[in-house]
């Protein structure tokens, strides 16, 4: 692995991608379990983990949870269009909409709408509640647009392209 600088990506060879894939796969495997399953020894394989840990590349350590155990059956994407672009509007409306615990992921766009929402809630919750007590009550928002997702395909954390 080489050096990397704020505006170029870490340069990484096949055992740190074989790390990479075994850690998402499974984040909790020992240096041990890790080496052996990619070839290298566990020293050499641990010094690589903290590497790229030090580099960024491993930005931490989560695990990954059931939304159907924890009975958020629905997944809803809400496009979020703001009544305008100014830097005071889009920030106050990102510091209230991280407080939504209801909202999963939240992401600038580009095109029509301003942002992406990923929303995830039970059969009991309701939509419309989430809806008309928190998302309409969000600061600066001029419309929603919700889709719901007919079955998740799949789902994973940030993958190793290789």
């Amino acid at each position: 692995m080489t050096a990397s600088t704020e505006n170029s990506p870490v340069q990484l060879d096949d055992f740190d991608h074989k790390i990479l894939i075994e850690l998402e796969r499974n984040g909790v495997l020992t240096a041990a379990a890790l080496a052996e399953r990619i070839g290298l020894s566990p020293s050499a394989c641990h010094r690589r983990v903290k590497a790229m840990e030090a580099a960024g590349v491993i930005e931490g350590y989560a695990a990954i949870l059931s939304e159907k155990a924890l009975g958020r059956s629905a997944t809803v994407f809400v496009a979020v269009t703001l009544e305008n672009q100014r830097s005071e509007t889009m920030a106050s409306f990102e510091r209230a909409v991280a407080k939504c615990r209801e909202v999963q992921d939240c992401h600038l766009m580009t095109g029509e709408s301003d942002y992406l929402l990923r929303i995830t809630i039970g059969e009991d919750d309701g939509y419309e509640r989430v809806h008309r007590e928190t998302l309409s009550r969000l600061p600066g928002v001029r419309r929603l647009v919700s889709n719901f997702t007919i079955r998740t395909v799949f789902r994973r954390a940030a993958s190793i392209a290789h």
